[in-house]
This record gives C-alpha cells, sequence and structure tokens, in this order.
C-alpha cells in the first residue's frame, strides 16, 4: 500500500465532526474514504445508513475454520474551538518532533487506520478472518451503534474484539487496559420563582435557586470526597492486593501528575493512591452549574432558576441504572422547599473488567511487548467506552484493549496529537497480534 503516514493524513484532513450538522457530507467523505481503503486491502466493505450518521462494516473471511476478529473504532471527531488555541489549522495535519498535530490524530483516526494499515500490509498473509466496525458517532455517545450490534450479532460474530481508543501509560510504554470505569450522568433544574427578582426588594423573603443548588451539591460528597448517596457504594469490589502491588510498580510520581494538571494538592477518597482513585473506585463530580448573572460588575437579582449537572464514574459491580435511581431518590430527599426539579438522566455505560488470565490478552500483551521491545504493563482506565460492555454482552466475546495513545495528546482539546512512533509501532503490534491469534484461540 502507500506510505500509511501519508494515506493518515488523508483521512486527517476530513473535518469529521459529529456534532456538527454542517459537517454532514464530510462524515459521508470520511465513511467512504475508509471504506474505499478497506475494499483496497481486499475486504468486502460496506457504509450502512442509520438514523444518524453512517457505519463502515467490512469483512475478510480467509478460511472458515479460522479464528475471527472484530475490530472497533470512530471516525468522527470533536469540534476543533477554540480554533485561536491551535498552533497549526486542526485539520491540517501538521508533524512537529516526531508528533502529528490534527483534530482526530489520536482519538480515533490514527489508532483505527494503524489496524487499516495493518491487514493492508499483511495482504495475502493474513492468518485471520477480520471484520471492522467503524462508526461516526462516538463523540456523540453512539446513539446507532447498539441498536446495530444488536440487530446483526450474526453479521458481527467474532472470537475476540479488539478496540483501540485508549491512552498508553507512559511514551515507549506497551499498555494493556483491562479495565473501564462505567457512567451515569445526571442533571438538575431547579425553579424557586416565577420570574427573576430584586435582592432588595424580595431578598430573604423567597426561594434562592442558586442557594438550592449549592445546598444539594454540598450534600452529594463529604469534604474528603466520600459520596454520601445511601447505598452507593453497596456493589462496589475492592481493590485486590495482587492490584495494588502491580499498580505500585509502574513509573508513575504524584509530583509529576500534579504538574501535568496543574494542581497543587490531589484530594480524594481517604486510604486509596491516585491510581487507585482514578481506576478503580467510584467517584462523583459536578459538571457544570449555573444560575442568576453572569455578566460583568453586578447585578442584584435572584435567579428563578438554577441547575447542575454531575457525572458519577463507577466501577464493578455498580450498574448504571441501580445507581441513577437511587440518586435520584436521593436528590428528591434533599430537595429544599418551596422549589420545583427536574431530573434529567443522561448517557451511561456500565464498567469492565476483563480477567488478565483470558487467553487473547495474553496474545495481546507479547504482540505489544515484540512490536516495543519492553514488557507490557496492565492498567485499568478512569474513563469509559460503552459500546465495550455492549460487545461482551451481546457479541459473548473477550475485548482486547489495545491503545497506542498517550494522555497528553490533548484529547478534545487544542493541538491534539500523536507520536509517530507510536503511530508505526502501533501498526507493528496489529500485525504481531494478528499472526499470534490462531494460537490462543
Amino acid at each position: 500500500m502507500d506510505n500509511p503516514l501519508d494515506q493518515l493524513f488523508e483521512l486527517l484532513r476530513i473535518p469529521s465532526i459529529s456534532a456538527d450538522p454542517q459537517h454532514k457530507d464530510d462524515i459521508g467523505r470520511a465513511a467512504d474514504w475508509l471504506a474505499d481503503k478497506l475494499a483496497k486491502a481486499g475486504f468486502s466493505s460496506e457504509v450502512i445508513d442509520t438514523k444518524g450518521h453512517p457505519l463502515v462494516f467490512a469483512e475478510r473471511i480467509v478460511a472458515a475454520q479460522a479464528p475471527t476478529v472484530l475490530i472497533y473504532g470512530h471516525y468522527d471527531v470533536q469540534p476543533a474551538e477554540p480554533l485561536a488555541l491551535w498552533s497549526t489549522p486542526p485539520f491540517e495535519p501538521t508533524i512537529r518532533d516526531g508528533k502529528i498535530y490534527a483534530r482526530g490524530a489520536s482519538d480515533d483516526k490514527g489508532q483505527i487506520f494503524a489496524h487499516v494499515a495493518a491487514v493492508s500490509q499483511l495482504k495475502d498473509a493474513l492468518p485471520v478472518n477480520v471484520k471492522f466496525i467503524i462508526e461516526g458517532e462516538e463523540e456523540v455517545g453512539s446513539p446507532s451503534l447498539v441498536p446495530f450490534v444488536e440487530a446483526h450479532r450474526e453479521k458481527l460474530k467474532a472470537d475476540v474484539v479488539l478496540v483501540s481508543d485508549s491512552p498508553m501509560f507512559a511514551p515507549g510504554l506497551p499498555t494493556l487496559t483491562y479495565g473501564l470505569r462505567g457512567l451515569a450522568y445526571m442533571e438538575v433544574r431547579l425553579r424557586g420563582l416565577g420570574r427573576d427578582v430584586h435582592s432588595g426588594a424580595y431578598g430573604g423573603a423567597v426561594p434562592n435557586a442558586a442557594h438550592a443548588a449549592s445546598w444539594m451539591i454540598a450534600r452529594l460528597k463529604d469534604e474528603m470526597g466520600w459520596i454520601r448517596i445511601p447505598g452507593f457504594y453497596d456493589d462496589v469490589i475492592p481493590i485486590s492486593p495482587q492490584e495494588r502491588e502491580m499498580w505500585a510498580k509502574l513509573p508513575f510520581a504524584e509530583s509529576e501528575y500534579l504538574a501535568e494538571t496543574g494542581a497543587t494538592a490531589a484530594p480524594g477518597e481517604p486510604g486509596y493512591g491516585i491510581l487507585e482513585r482514578r481506576w478503580a473506585r467510584p467517584t462523583l463530580d459536578v459538571n457544570g452549574i449555573g444560575s442568576g448573572y453572569q455578566g460583568e460588575g453586578s447585578k442584584t437579582v435572584i435567579a428563578a432558576e438554577a441547575f447542575f449537572k454531575f457525572s458519577m464514574r463507577l466501577v464493578p459491580d455498580q450498574q448504571p441504572q441501580k445507581i441513577a435511581e437511587i440518586t435520584e431518590k436521593y436528590l428528591r430527599e434533599i430537595l429544599p422547599p418551596g422549589y420545583q426539579m427536574e431530573i434529567i438522566r443522561h448517557h451511561g455505560g456500565d464498567p469492565v473488567v476483563i480477567p488478565l488470565e483470558t487467553p487473547v490478552v495474553k496474545a495481546a500483551a507479547e504482540a505489544l511487548k515484540e512490536a516495543w521491545g519492553k514488557e507490557t504493563v496492565f492498567t485499568r482506565e478512569g474513563g469509559s467506552i460503552p459500546i465495550v460492555s455492549d460487545f461482551m454482552r451481546v457479541l459473548q466475546a473477550p475485548v482486547v484493549l489495545m491503545g497506542f495513545g498517550l494522555e497528553s495528546d490533548n484529547l478534545h482539546a487544542p493541538n491534539e496529537k500523536f507520536d509517530v512512533i507510536n503511530f508505526e509501532k502501533g501498526i507493528e503490534a496489529s500485525k504481531n497480534f494478528l499472526r499470534k491469534l490462531p494460537q490462543y484461540v
């Protein structure tokens, strides 16, 4: 095939922003581009329309008795704003200091195209059956993907699902992610008045929605980070001693972590280190809050309305539906009198932990080790990829989370990047995994 880096640049130049209707044609161009590249690699490929953005499905069956791997990724990207903070235009990929700068470079075009390049290079030496499912709605919650997976189990049937949409623990350190936190995201809207009123004429005599939102937020967690919702921790599986020992050996320095984030302290649940709190303990964080006058200077007004949004990251065996139910019950219990409240449940996802003794996980660890020349480390991830649990539930297949990016890649932010070496090693690791798979399935 042509130079993989040149081809990746072609894909990165397409502004396939799923959240912006003005880029609908660009979404279609990106889907067609991937389908064309897979067709040229010997795959039967198609672009499948959905109620939202199209899916790309491709397959190449080399032998009926051979193992089958389903490779998942997404071609849609986040909006690039604020554009003024980009050093170079977001859809004009540029290499600086061995890094590719472009929107989607790491999330997820660079990672998914590493697999496309791998199967293209293997050509007739492909030792397993390979299927691709690449979506264009990951950045907007994947509304079309789960219904498609549930409706096409046989079409997507595989012995293992391979996902590359996660980070390596450190530069040059091959990493397999074996756990993802789940998610329950909620929004609370409060109304205490029919309209905003003067704080002098009405202050002290009417409800203040901003105060009510603040009181409620303060009652969700204590000062040490313990979540106060009754029953929240009932189903949490403790961190095993083996995991604690394994994570303690990782090259992690709290001082570097604080410097990277710009924080001066690392508050959180007592008794747990930073990695443990990020990967294996549930959390609750306010993501947005608003009420009242937001402009320059002063305006003596009592706001009629307020809102706050918060996300809860979940760990096995917490269930998003159950957590949402007990949280809603608690919110109603702590609502001060005199307010109307609307609770909105946004998206969620189940937590996942993949046993390290799973044969395909061992195959992936060896594939990464051979590519980087170092022992593979095993980590969990604090974020969520909801489709992973759906793949496991619907397809009844293990999932391998083989990420090639870095946490410092500025995902969703200006100057997103992807190391060229990680792209090249990702192609090599993908080929290694496909070659090894017949020994482990």
